[in-house]
């Protein structure tokens, strides 16, 4: 147990049973068949599909070594413009393949689940540091590693059918793949909100907080394909203005928590969970605001170690047995002390290989 501790707690410091193929093609589309990376593209852009729809398109580790070499390829070749990713069936992304991840530590396979942590993070890295334009299509569930691999890029397309969140909480996890850069540059406090509670936005509520950078019916994505297909340019105002072209003006409606955002701002503008935790519940009390013990019993389905960022136990009861029933330890937050929260913040050691990324080279873009 304490080796596993040990583990999981150097995962969070250094932030197979699936085949992976793909191939890139001259001709104008591929067939998806059981390629879990598939490719489409013609003489001046490529298409990346995510082809795990019984699986929601979770991310593993041949998966993204497969995106990684595909995206360098295409950087390094002068007749690609821009680079597309979507996904398959109803999910862009639902994140790492947690339940994979779960089965190695069980087995003992420690460097197998490091090695999925070192190849998503320096994908991510690569994304966010990318010389063409890139676009994601955001059609469908979007969570976790999801947005890790799509956020950072050019252009995010939300629609209708969009569902983002980052509910590492709630599963032992913290957010990672980035979250924790995005999610500060959001609007007041909702990026604490959205990181404590796991709980979901929709396209409309990306696109107004900036997570996407537009938002379309989903109906319109073959038209949007069909368009984006037709461009010989390496230039992100034309891509821009072709997104544009087919995209919708909206509003958050009346239960958003955007609409809320002066409460959220007044509950989670805290430095400990704590405090979030009393602020809600005296607003709870004096209000009885539905929102706000809703809120509040979502903080209490959340690990209590998660919420002060970490990780332990919560994979087995909410994604392998699904029995909903986590036993967090610490099981309260008054038990989690603050030196077991710094251990995640601790430099690696020196046997531990760290991401090795190359930011001489490739400086990520603000």
């Amino acid at each position: 147990m304490q080796r596993a501790r040990s583990l999981l707690t150097s995962l969070n410091r250094i932030t197979h049973t699936y085949r992976c193929r793909s191939r890139t093609l001259s001709s104008s589309s591929s067939s998806l068949n059981d390629e879990v990376v598939a490719v489409e593209g013609n003489a001046h852009s490529r298409m990346a599909i995510l082809n795990r729809p019984s699986a929601l398109n979770a991310l593993n580790t041949s998966m993204v070594a497969t995106l990684t070499k595909l995206y360098r390829s295409w950087e390094d070749n002068p007749d690609v413009g821009f680079v597309t990713i979507k996904g398959s069936g109803r999910a862009f992304a639902a994140g790492g393949d947690i339940v994979a991840v779960y089965h190695l530590i069980n087995r003992g396979n420690f460097e197998g689940c490091k090695e999925f942590f070192r190849t998503i993070y320096r994908f991510i890295y690569i994304i966010g540091t990318y010389m063409k334009p890139h676009i994601a299509l955001l059609n469908g569930i979007t969570m976790g590693g999801g947005a890790g691999i799509s956020i950072p890029g050019t252009f995010r397309l939300a629609t209708d059918k969009t569902i983002f969140a980052t509910p590492e909480v709630l599963i032992g996890f913290h957010p990672d793949a980035g979250a924790s850069f995005y999610l500060s540059h959001l609007p007041g406090h909702l990026g604490e909100y959205l990181a404590l509670t796991g709980e979901k936005l929709n396209g409309v509520e990306m696109v107004t907080c900036g997570l996407a950078t537009h938002y379309s019916l989903s109906a319109r994505l073959p038209l949007i394909e069909e368009q984006l297909g037709k461009l010989v340019t390496d230039d992100p105002s034309v891509i821009e203005t072709t997104l544009e072209q087919y995209g919708d003006l909206v509003h958050p409606d009346s239960r958003s928590v955007l609409q809320r955002i002066e409460i959220v701002d007044k509950c989670f503008c805290h430095d400990t969970v704590e405090e979030i935790v009393d602020s809600l519940e005296r607003v709870a009390s004096e209000t009885n605001d539905a929102w706000c013990i809703s809120t509040l019993n979502r903080l209490k389905e959340a690990s209590p170690l998660s919420l002060k960022v970490s990780l332990r136990s919560g994979i087995r009861a909410r994604v392998v047995d699904k029995d909903f029933a986590p036993k967090w330890d610490p099981p309260t937050l008054e038990k989690v002390s603050q030196d077991m929260v710094d251990q995640y913040f601790l430099p690696l050691s020196e046997s531990e290989p760290g991401l090795g990324l190359p930011t001489k080279v490739r400086e990520a873009f603000l």
